[in-house]
């Protein structure tokens, strides 16, 4: 997974996917997929500016945790527990992790599921969904248990290759008009509100900050590798929103331009199958399914090391057997909600755009914990890190903030 570029000096750069790329595999989920497809389908062009946005976002404040992890050789979790003084801080530390991590995730993993599954179906046809969903989480499971870092960062990152050649061949089977891509220019059509926000919430998650901390501080074992960190965050990002974008692009060619209405990228699979041929839908399948077995070993991976880092065994093999039972108890909880026979899609859409609401809460702890210069020493935020954290806060806020304004309008106005 690496390649050799050069500097300016003309001296051998190595780049390698590494962390960066679980937190591209964690992002680009059924969320992303269904979110993506569902604004290119109802909205053409028109959202792409929340997606460049919140993956310019995302390089801002996944390299704060890249920063965390891989310089001051700290986890979120463990950085939040030393950060917040006296019982009533941590208290308050520890139940908004809980509720954003665990139980979010919890959630999350059932819609990751079914979104894989959705995937299978793309591929083989309706079959047993139950059969499916556990099929899926076993095979989670069984990665899961694997317990070392790095045989399952191999395994992300050859899934996250295969999604995102997947995606990107669609897109160029697809050839959507490129005249009409006008969704560089922040606006919101009429109806796109919960959309817009599902977007940026699907693509700057919480739960990552902790996930991409705990991933730096094992893939590097010494703070020397910081720029190389930095390095494999950005690139692993932008390939990230760039798949974003032409998932996106993929519905807005052939679904908005031809008028119809689809629910997920199950649907689109099949839906553009007779006008650009099997290839299309097989793409599509194998992407979708990738990107839910991905997110379904990411998200639970994520809440393990958050809990593990707040509340740590006393031995390295405790710690170990303790990260593991939890990670197996959120894909037990993810199978149950899945199997449930709750709308995956409701349930996608909307946890995403929950997630958009509480990141920046989550994003204020990271600000906060990044300026502790007593704990994080030269990995410190600097001024130019600490505006633009800043901003993202901001206009995540008043994102968030505008789509439940509309959301009570909607409804108070009915």
């Amino acid at each position: 997974m690496q390649a050799l570029s050069h500097d300016a000096a003309g001296h051998d750069m190595k780049l390698s996917f590494g962390p960066g790329a679980l937190v591209a595999a964690a992002f680009i989920g059924p969320g992303t997929v269904t979110a993506c497809t569902v604004a290119g389908a109802s909205f053409g062009h028109a959202l792409v500016w929340a997606l460049v946005f919140a993956t310019l976002a995302t390089i801002v404040l996944q390299d704060m945790a890249a920063r965390l992890g891989a310089g001051a050789r700290r986890g979120l979790g463990e950085a939040l527990m030393a950060s917040v003084g006296g019982p009533v801080g941590k208290a308050g530390a520890v139940i908004l992790v809980l509720l954003a991590i665990g139980v979010g995730n919890a959630a999350y993993e059932g819609g990751n599921l079914a979104g894989g599954v959705m995937g299978l179906e793309a591929l083989l046809g309706e079959g047993t969904r139950r059969l499916l969903v556990a099929g899926l989480a076993i095979i989670a499971a069984g990665i899961l248990l694997i317990g070392a870092y790095k045989p399952i960062e191999r395994i992300l990152i050859g899934l996250v290759l295969v999604m995102s050649l997947a995606f990107i061949i669609s897109a160029i089977l697809v050839r959507p008009d490129l005249s009409t891509f006008a969704g560089l220019v922040p606006s919101i059509p009429d109806g796109a509100q919960l959309t817009a926000v599902a977007l940026i919430g699907t693509t700057i998650v919480p739960y990552n900050l902790f996930l991409h901390a705990a991933a730096a501080r094992n893939h590097w074992t010494d703070a020397s590798k910081l720029s190389e960190a930095r390095r494999d965050s950005a690139i692993s990002i932008g390939l990230g929103g760039l798949v974003s974008i032409l998932i996106l692009s993929t519905a807005a060619g052939s679904l908005f331009v031809a008028g119809m209405e689809v629910n997920n990228a199950r649907d689109m699979a099949i839906a553009i199958e007779p006008a650009f041929g099997p290839a299309a839908r097989y793409l599509v399948g194998i992407g979708l399914f990738a990107a839910g077995l991905t997110s379904a070993i990411t998200a639970p991976m994520a809440t393990a090391y958050a809990i593990t880092e707040m509340f740590p065994a006393k031995s390295k093999s405790g710690q170990t057997g303790r990260f593991r039972a939890i990670a197996l108890t959120i894909v037990a909880i993810g199978a149950a909600i899945s199997l449930l026979g709750i709308d995956a899609v409701s349930l996608i859409v909307t946890a995403q755009a929950a997630n958009g609401l509480l990141l920046p809460i989550i994003a204020v702890f990271l600000l906060y914990v990044m300026n502790r210069e007593a704990l994080l020493g030269d990995s410190v935020n600097g001024i130019p890190a600490n505006i633009a954290g800043g901003l993202v806060i901001l206009i995540t806020l008043m994102i968030g903030l505008r789509g439940i304004w509309r959301a009570l309008s909607t409804v108070l106005g009915a």
